[in-house]
C-alpha cells in the first residue's frame, strides 16, 4: 500500500518551522471520530478549527509521562469511582480536541464506553513539558481546560523536577521533598513530588 502524503518526509531544519505545525486536515475528517484522524508519527490536537501536529516525546517527557500514569492508577485503583487515561488523552471539548499525558474523569461522568473519545471534561489533566513545550506553553494550554470544565492541571518539569499546580484560582510551584494538597474533587490524591520524577532523576 502507497504511504500517504501525511506518511511522506521531508527532512528540513528544526529551526526552519514553528511549532505545533498546522497540517492540512484530511478528506472525510471529524474531529469526534479518531478513525477519521490521520496516521502519523507524532501527536496531533484539533484547535481554532487547525490539525495541529507536534513530534515525538523525547526520553525525560515519555518517563515522567509514565510516572505521573503510575502515581494517578495507584490512586485510582483505591478509588475506583475514577478512570485515569494516558497515551495523550484524547478530549473533545467545545468543537476541538485536545490530548493530554494523562487526565482524570469521574466514571460516573463517562457513561458506557463507545471507543471513541471521552465527550466530558475531566477533572485533572497532567501536562509534561519537553523540548518542543514548555512552561508557558501549557500554561497557556491550562486556560483552555479551565474554559472547558477542567478543574486541576498538573504541569511536570521534568528539567527541575518541579511541579505547578494550576487552578481557576492560582498556581502552586512544588518541588521536591513536598507533596501535592488534594483538591476537593480528588480525594486522597497527594503524590510526593519525587514519585512523579521517580525515572528522570
Amino acid at each position: 500500500m502507497a504511504p500517504t502524503a501525511y506518511e511522506e518526509v521531508t527532512v528540513v531544519p528544526r529551526i526552519a518551522i514553528r511549532l505545533p505545525l498546522p497540517l492540512p486536515i484530511p478528506d472525510g475528517f471529524d474531529p469526534a471520530r479518531p478513525e477519521s484522524w490521520p496516521v502519523v508519527a507524532g501527536r496531533l490536537e484539533y484547535v481554532h478549527g487547525c490539525l495541529l501536529y507536534m513530534p515525538p516525546c523525547g526520553d525525560r517527557q515519555q518517563q515522567t509521562a509514565a510516572d505521573v500514569v503510575t502515581e494517578l492508577n495507584l490512586w485510582c485503583r483505591r478509588h475506583p469511582e475514577y478512570v485515569v487515561g494516558g497515551n495523550e488523552a484524547g478530549m473533545p471539548l467545545g468543537g476541538e480536541v485536545r490530548a493530554a499525558e494523562a487526565a482524570v474523569w469521574r466514571r460516573v461522568d463517562l457513561g458506557e464506553s463507545a471507543g471513541g473519545f471521552p465527550r466530558t471534561a475531566p477533572i485533572l489533566v497532567a501536562e509534561v513539558a519537553g523540548k518542543d513545550e514548555g512552561l508557558d506553553d501549557l500554561v497557556e494550554k491550562a486556560a483552555w481546560y479551565f474554559g472547558h470544565g477542567v478543574k486541576v492541571v498538573w504541569i511536570l518539569l521534568p528539567e527541575t523536577r518541579s511541579l505547578v499546580v494550576l487552578t481557576p484560582r492560582g498556581r502552586v510551584d512544588l518541588g521536591i521533598g513536598q507533596g501535592v494538597g488534594a483538591h476537593a474533587s480528588l480525594p486522597g490524591l497527594e503524590p510526593r513530588v519525587e514519585d512523579l520524577f521517580r525515572q528522570a532523576s
